[in-house]
């Protein structure tokens, strides 16, 4: 049986862990090359092993247009052009209005948003027409959440870049969609709302205003990812699709 990603290549930023390393990882059991990035050389390496087949890991911080470029010059002397982007890259921490300091700013914008705006524009010479770019915003892009203002701010910019990018990219047919997970048990996740049963306390809380009745695993936000990316969503175009278990539509 055919794999849907075979002879593809694949670009996955921040795919260390989390969402990020399970797409990956689904991305590499479906027959693409993938090229992953992370900030840790280590954890990089782990990652690389976990996810197995063929997959290149390329240290960097996606917030430096320098490594964007050096992520780049790999698949470029590997492949010589790219099929699917998604940029994961990012995160964020708590701040309430009023405690909000300039770098937190700053060190959220750049990763979340000056970094996926260089990690899709830098791949588009290699891009081949009629390939796929997913983007990772959030389900904070349209709800509201307690001190959390600016990484829910370069989400909702994310979403406004799929919206524009489809119409600058529309002539090479490469379609461009936001990826918004609600809450997903990832380790990020639990370093957020404070590890231990701190955060199992919180998951606990979110689940149960989640129709579904608990949160998500990187897993099944990666199947959703690898939708958008396949010729199965050759119509979905500028979207955000949420994989939330029906949380933001109550």
């Amino acid at each position: 049986m055919a794999q849907k990603f075979e002879n593809k290549v694949v670009i996955v930023t921040g795919g260390t862990s989390g969402i990020g390393l399970a797409t990956a990882k689904a991305f590499a059991d479906e027959g693409a090359s993938v090229f992953v990035t992370g900030r840790r050389q280590a954890a990089l390496d782990a990652a690389v092993k976990t996810i197995g087949g063929r997959v290149t890991g390329v240290q960097g911080d996606m917030g430096k247009l320098a490594d964007i470029d050096r992520l780049y010059d790999a698949v470029q002397q590997k492949h010589g052009h790219i099929d699917v982007v998604f940029a994961n890259a990012g995160g964020g921490e708590f701040a309430a209005l009023g405690s909000i300091t300039e770098e937190h700013y700053q060190s959220t914008f750049d990763s979340n948003v000056k970094g996926v705006l260089f990690t899709v524009q830098k791949a588009l010479p290699l891009m081949r027409d009629g390939g796929s770019i997913v983007l990772t915003s959030s389900t904070t892009s349209i709800s509201g959440t307690p001190a959390f203002s600016v990484y829910s701010a370069t989400k909702a910019a994310i979403r406004s870049f799929a919206r524009n990018w489809i119409l600058d990219l529309k002539d090479r047919h490469i379609r461009v969609n936001a990826i918004s997970p609600g809450v997903t048990d990832t380790a990020g996740l639990n370093e957020l709302f404070g590890g231990g049963d701190q955060a199992q306390g919180t998951k606990d809380y979110l689940a149960g205003l989640i129709p579904a009745g608990r949160v998500g695993q990187p897993e099944e936000i990666a199947k959703a990812v690898l939708f958008l990316a396949s010729d199965d969503a050759s119509f979905v175009n500028g979207v955000e699709l949420f994989v939330d278990g029906g949380q933001v539509q109550i």
